[in-house]
């Protein structure tokens, strides 16, 4: 098993990593993406640097095929947001809600592909790993079932950070968040609202 110093799920393009791949530039970083073009940024910039391994699977809380749907590249430029590229999800109405008077999205807009998807308990098994240091997750909607699904018993995660603002669908936070911050206190993390859209839990109580 080997120890990883980032892992992330829903790793974009990884625009916004930069900060953190630089901080574990000495450690095992797993990147998970499964937009096809978001994927292919981050092999051609990263697939020369061993340790930072790319998966192209969605992780979900059971393994099956499924549709995967996500914003076409070639509509980003005219929807005028760059955070476009970054909203894909198992749910095309979950990009659909983003529409607003400056978000012009359609459904002529929306790719789908048939991908396989995953458990973090299979993400784990295939990559062995047996730690995590940093743990984080942007899967638009889909943080539920992937934080509702790991035994943190089983796996060492020392702090994570997850989007919080789709708990309980899109743009929404209930009773599944709240399920979720429940679990993570009594698995002996801190939670912290680092944003108005992310949690950061950090492990206060050793194993």
């Amino acid at each position: 098993m080997k120890d990883f110093g980032l892992v992330v799920i829903g790793a974009h393009f990884g625009v916004w990593l930069n900060d953190k791949i630089i901080e574990h530039k000495d450690n095992n970083i797993l990147l998970v993406e499964p937009v096809p073009y978001n994927y292919s940024v981050l092999k051609k910039k990263f697939s020369d640097i061993k340790n930072i391994h790319i998966c192209t699977n969605a992780v979900f809380s059971k393994n099956q095929k499924k549709n995967f749907y996500f914003v076409k590249e070639n509509s980003i430029p005219k929807l005028g947001k760059h955070w476009a590229s970054g909203i894909g999800s198992f749910d095309k109405q979950h990009i659909l809600n983003h529409k607003s008077k400056r978000f012009q999205i359609t459904e002529n807009d929306i790719e789908n592909i048939e991908i396989d998807f995953i458990t973090f308990q299979d993400l784990i098994d295939k990559y062995q790993i047996g730690s995590i240091d940093n743990l984080q997750i942007d899967v638009e909607g889909a943080e539920f079932e992937i934080l509702n699904s790991i035994d943190f018993k089983k796996t060492n995660i020392k702090s994570l950070q997850f989007e919080s603002k789709h708990f309980d669908g899109t743009f929404s936070e209930g009773d599944k968040l709240k399920n979720i911050k429940d679990k993570l206190k009594n698995s002996g993390f801190e939670l912290m609202q680092i944003d108005k859209e992310n949690i950061l839990a950090k492990k206060t109580i050793a194993d």
